[in-house]
C-alpha cells in the first residue's frame, strides 16, 4: 500500500529509488508551474510535499540545480529559476539548430509506420487543445518534437535535446492556452514535410515553428 500523507498519496511507498522518483516529480511540478518562478524551495517543504526523507529532496535538488530549474541563493537557499528574456533567447537558438537538422533528416529516414506515430500525435493533440486540456498539449508537443528528433536516427541529437526538452516543455505550458493553436497548425507542415520525404521543406517547417515559438514565448 502506498503510503499517505495528510490524506494524499505519496511516492515514499514506492520502489523504485526515492532520489529519481524525487527529481521526477520535482522537475514536473516546476513545469507545469505548480511550484512558481522565483518560489522558494526548502528541503523540509519538499520533503514534507513527497512523504520522504530529507535525503532524497537534497539529492533532487542538487540535479535539479545542474539542469538549470532551480538557483541556489545566498540567505534564500533553493528557488525555482526565472526565464527571463535571455534564458529564452538561448533556448531555441540551440533548439532551432538541432530541430532543424533532424527534421531535415527525418524527411530521408522516416518509415511508413513513423509518419503514422507522427499522424496520432497530432490527432491527439487536436483532441487536447479543443478539450483545453493544456498539459496535455505541453507532453504532447515535447512528444511530437521528440519522435522527430528520434526518426532522424542521429544518436547525438537525441542525447543533446533530452535534457533541454525539459526546459521546452517548461517554457511551452507557461503559454500553451495561447500557443497551441497555432502550434499544432505548424505541426501539420512540418509532419506533412516529412511524410512526403522532402528535406527542404521538412527543414523550412521546423525553423519556421522554432521562430514562431520564440517570438510567442518572448512576447508572453
Amino acid at each position: 500500500m502506498d503510503q499517505q500523507y495528510g490524506g494524499a498519496r505519496t511516492i515514499g511507498g514506492d520502489h523504485l529509488a526515492l532520489r529519481d522518483q524525487v527529481l521526477a516529480e520535482l522537475r514536473r511540478r516546476i513545469v507545469d508551474g505548480e511550484y512558481a518562478q522565483g518560489e522558494r524551495l526548502t528541503e523540509n517543504r519538499l520533503a514534507e510535499d513527497f512523504g520522504v526523507s530529507r535525503n532524497p529532496v537534497r539529492e533532487a535538488l542538487r540535479v535539479v540545480e545542474a539542469e538549470g530549474f532551480v538557483q541556489i541563493l545566498p540567505r534564500r537557499g533553493a528557488v525555482v529559476a526565472t526565464l527571463d528574456e535571455t534564458a529564452i533567447r538561448d533556448l531555441f537558438a540551440v533548439r532551432e539548430q538541432l530541430e532543424t537538422l533532424a527534421a531535415g533528416l527525418a524527411a530521408e529516414r522516416a518509415s511508413e509506420a513513423d509518419v503514422a506515430r507522427l499522424r496520432q500525435l497530432l490527432d491527439d493533440a487536436r483532441a487536447a487543445t479543443e478539450a483545453e486540456n493544456f498539459d496535455l498539449v505541453a507532453e504532447l508537443n515535447s512528444a511530437l518534437h521528440l519522435a522527430v528528433i528520434e526518426m532522424s536516427g542521429n544518436r547525438w541529437l537525441a542525447s543533446l535535446s533530452a535534457a533541454m526538452y525539459h526546459h521546452v516543455h517548461w517554457v511551452f505550458r507557461l503559454g500553451a492556452a495561447q500557443r497551441a493553436p497555432h502550434s499544432w497548425k505548424e505541426h501539420i507542415r512540418l509532419v506533412d514535410a516529412i511524410a512526403a520525404g522532402d528535406r527542404a521543406a521538412a527543414t523550412t517547417a521546423a525553423r519556421e515553428h522554432v521562430e514562431a515559438a520564440a517570438a510567442a514565448a518572448l512576447a508572453s
